[in-house]
């Protein structure tokens, strides 16, 4: 069984979504309900809801929604990795917020959509170091250049628990694995950063990938990170941009084929239970 740690939903009548407006084929709702029925046949057993960069009036908003969406029967949602904004002096009174709540896990702030050194900025390398000891963790997001500020954020913040996302979101259509590759390594000498194997079809060629294409880039994140550092995500809906749900969890089956069924549970449910006490 699955559990997947990168699910975003999208419900455009309560929440505000502005970076919607220039991903047309994101640009609709995507409920738990249309999530559930692929989930299930994936053998996704619970699921983490991954914040989805709501307007930042609607930061609070969207984990009372998706508190409320865990309510319904059956749902798959055990907690919420919660959107932040480490570079505003607000910070400090939504982390007491939300280490107060067992349904939040952790938190993100998206970096790929942001200045490069928005990370370097004082005041926001306190506030996640302010994190530590919380039993919360913190996503990063961030495009294969903004790797250098990544890991120097991670230097500045060692008892803080961080998930690098998308295996570092490397430029698979294009063929790129220089310095993805020796970032991954580099970032990953970092005890407290785990890496998070998901959804990385959305950066392949929709029409022509295979699970060869994929290969090189989830076995050198795994081979860096170790089978005890890393976790598996959908990021549905943005994996339907490069296939689907069903299409990734099938590739992911194929990619383990060489592994023990202990690094599988390892990658596929073990190491989240344990991350985020699910």
């Amino acid at each position: 069984m699955i559990v997947d740690t990168h699910l975003h939903l999208i419900d455009r009548t309560v929440l505000r979504y502005p970076w919607l407006a220039g991903v047309s084929a994101l640009d609709r709702d995507f409920s738990q309900g249309d999530y559930m029925v692929e989930a299930r046949r994936a053998g996704i057993e619970a699921a983490l809801f991954m914040e989805v960069d709501v307007d930042v009036a609607d930061i609070e908003a969207e984990l009372a929604c998706v508190e409320g969406w865990a309510k319904a029967p059956e749902s798959l949602l055990r907690g919420a990795i919660v959107s932040c904004r480490p570079e505003q002096t607000g910070f400090a009174a939504w982390l007491e917020k939300v280490k107060a709540n067992s349904f939040a896990k952790g938190f993100r702030r998206v970096l790929h959509v942001a200045p490069d050194d928005l990370s370097e900025q004082p005041l926001f390398r306190e506030n996640i170091r302010r994190i530590a000891g919380s039993g919360l963790t913190f996503d990063l997001c961030v495009l294969p250049h903004q790797m250098k500020q990544a890991i120097a954020l991670v230097d500045t913040a060692p008892h803080v628990q961080f998930v690098l996302d998308h295996c570092g979101v490397p430029d698979i259509k294009g063929g790129g694995e220089h310095p993805w590759r020796s970032n991954i390594a580099e970032i990953a000498k970092r005890p407290n950063v785990a890496g998070k194997i998901s959804g990385i079809v959305a950066y392949a060629d929709p029409g022509t990938w295979t699970v060869g294409t994929l290969r090189p880039y989830v076995e050198h994140t795994i081979e860096c990170f170790g089978w005890d550092r890393v976790v598996w995500g959908s990021d549905w809906p943005v994996c339907t941009l490069g296939g689907g749900l069903l299409g990734w969890v099938a590739s992911t089956h194929a990619l383990l084929a060489g592994a023990s069924e202990d690094e599988r549970v390892k990658l596929l449910s073990g190491n989240a239970k344990r991350l985020w006490r699910l």
